[in-house]
């Protein structure tokens, strides 16, 4: 058994910041709502976005996962070492603001939890995201499995090296080991002494949904939506979140890792389905939470069309708050490829 090169429990706890901010561009917006297949309006265009009262155009559900790529490669590179493969379990998503075209977003990143469970290590990311105001816009949970070669062909990592884009590194048992430079990152309070400022804006603001609270009750269903997805919006969407794992666009690293062919990316799948429950709103800034437990993979062929069909039923109703739990439920190929999806929204 390949034992990983340091002790990963131990190192919960490990924050830092970001060395720099990312700021949300107009076009990037686009770019990623192209991606994610979700073409409501205030995605696209300022006009209509200011119509249901936002200063720029929104930001996708799932967006802040770019941020959140970037931010984190300094802990997958340096700090949690001894894996070769991630695979991602556990997305959830909190939102306290709208993200906005112009914001300057800051993360601070922090190895929030280890678990070992079946032999393996289930290690959960927390991103703390605030804006130029000072205040948290967003809190994204991140749960991957890291995978040893035991698990996965041993010449994956060579392989990766060979096709994976200049500037990325392969995760490696054998790679930098040693957290030189990581514990000078660390910092006693990423975001500040009295704890973090929540914006309320989120919980606050009028929602403007064309769903009103009146029309729904518990149990009633969404209309169905079924999207599909070719090998090119895999390579796409890889390109515009900056994912670049060779298991979504490689069918000779995708076999080394135990795959059946190449397959799609879980917050790809994670971005329709906000996108669906979104659509059915009205109004994106009507989300306040979404969680996806991820249970299957979505294959994407070379010579076919791969597709996920998304259906939702409101799960609980809350007339107090004006609120609702909605299930989603995302099959491919007749399986389920969400074990547990639920999103918090506000109804007008």
């Amino acid at each position: 058994m390949v034992e990983a090169t340091i002790d990963v429990a131990g190192l919960v706890g490990h924050r830092y910041r970001a060395d720099d901010y990312y700021e949300v561009g107009r076009e990037k917006i686009r770019e990623y709502a192209r991606a994610v297949q979700d073409f409501h309006p205030v995605h696209w265009n300022e006009d209509a976005a200011d119509e249901l009262g936002y200063a720029g155009l929104v930001a996708p559900t799932t967006f802040i996962s770019i941020a959140a790529m970037l931010a984190n490669r300094k802990l997958f590179e340096t700090v949690i070492t001894g894996y070769d493969v991630f695979v991602q379990t556990d997305q959830v998503f909190e939102m306290y603001k709208p993200v906005l075209s112009g914001d300057r977003l800051v993360s601070d990143v922090e190895l929030a939890a280890v678990r070992r469970i079946a032999g393996k290590d289930l290690l959960t990311i927390k991103n703390t995201f605030t804006d130029q105001t000072g205040q948290v816009v967003q809190i994204m949970h991140t749960t991957v499995v890291g995978v040893t070669g035991e698990d996965v062909d041993a010449g994956i990592s060579d392989a990766m090296e060979r096709v994976i884009m200049h500037g990325i590194d392969v995760p490696s048992r054998t790679a930098a080991a040693s957290r030189a430079g990581a514990d000078e990152q660390v910092v006693t309070d990423p975001v500040s002494d009295t704890g973090p400022r929540h914006s309320p804006i989120a919980r606050t603001r009028i929602p403007r949904t064309v769903i009103r609270f009146e029309d729904i009750t518990v149990g009633d269903e969404l209309a169905p939506r079924i999207a599909q997805l070719t090998r090119g919006d895999l390579v796409n969407y890889a390109g515009v979140a900056g994912d670049a794992n060779p298991i979504h666009w490689h069918d000779g690293v995708a076999a080394l890792a135990g795959l059946p062919d190449v397959i799609a990316h879980g917050m790809l799948t994670m971005g329709l389905g906000a996108g669906y429950v979104t659509g059915w709103l009205g109004d994106p800034g009507a989300l306040t939470r979404y969680g996806v437990r991820l249970s299957n993979y979505t294959v994407v062929e070379a010579a076919s069309v791969g597709s996920v069909e998304f259906t939702g039923r409101i799960k609980s109703v809350d007339p107090e708050t004006r609120t609702a739990v909605v299930v989603i439920v995302a099959k491919s190929a007749g399986r389920k490829i969400f074990g547990l999806a639920t999103a918090d929204v506000r109804l007008a």
